[in-house]
């Protein structure tokens, strides 16, 4: 399998992992100046952006696929689905893995009798079915979702559409095979296995990953912090850019 990895910038090794339906392109309006601290690894997950188009169903496939591309040794950066793949790397690879900083992250994105902190069943369903019928209209509606309530909206939603389009959409079959692994995954009982430096950044308007979900997590993991973004929905690196950076740059180190 070919996995598309963009190296650029100087400084210590910064993998960054995007979410479902997106690529890497996610990251332009923060790469420019992320790059002049740290030597950036942008990857494009299976089959999404330029990576091969594969279907994989598990998140352990899906760690094992980023895990043979990605620099050892070096910080790990993931967003929504890419930071459910960057915790599970971290605790099964974790002597690749510095410091750990999770965007729109949750342990277990499918509500369950003891998580009310999720999407329902019923979310996840429409939007499978809604694949089979028109993957790049279930995008567009995705997208929507990740901006939800959020000042300066159609800014923020004109940006991920346009990340988007530069790569062409996701097959149909990656696009569900990566919705099937956020469906089944459920990181809590094995966050304690996870000691790494870890910072926890999150909107507080996210209708994808409420806030409370991102607050639980920091809690659990051994050596986390938790800092929160007022106004912003799931895609703060994009809302709340100097905001963003400044956290980055601030918990890791030089």
């Amino acid at each position: 399998m070919t996995i598309f990895v963009d190296v650029v910038g100087v400084g210590p090794k910064l993998t960054l992992l995007h979410g479902w339906g997106l690529n890497g392109g996610v990251w332009d309006g923060v790469r420019e100046r992320l790059a002049q601290r740290y030597t950036l690894h942008i990857i494009d997950l299976p089959g999404h952006g330029f990576s091969e188009a594969q279907s994989i169903t598990t998140m352990n496939a899906l760690v094992d696929s980023v895990a043979a591309v990605m620099p050892a040794h070096g910080h790990l950066l993931g967003w929504s689905l890419g930071g459910q793949v960057a915790l599970e790397l971290a605790r099964r690879h974790a002597d690749k893995v510095g410091a750990l900083i999770l965007v729109a992250t949750t342990p277990c994105f499918l509500q369950r009798d003891d998580w009310p902190h999720a999407v329902t069943a019923e979310v996840l369903t429409d939007f499978g079915v809604a694949l089979n019928d028109n993957a790049a209209l279930t995008i567009k509606r995705f997208l929507a979702l990740q901006v939800l309530n959020q000042p300066q909206l159609r800014d923020t939603l004109a940006t991920l559409q346009t990340v988007v389009a530069a790569r062409g959409v996701p097959s149909q079959a990656a696009l569900t095979a990566a919705l099937t692994a956020l469906a089944t995954n459920d990181l809590r009982a094995q966050l304690q296995q996870i000691p790494h430096p870890t910072l926890v950044l999150q909107g507080s308007l996210d209708a994808l990953t409420p806030a409370a979900a991102g607050q639980w997590l920091a809690a659990h993991l051994p050596r986390a912090r938790y800092q929160l973004f007022a106004s912003a929905a799931h895609a703060p690196f994009l809302s709340h850019r100097d905001d963003f950076l400044a956290a980055v740059n601030g918990f890791l180190p030089p």
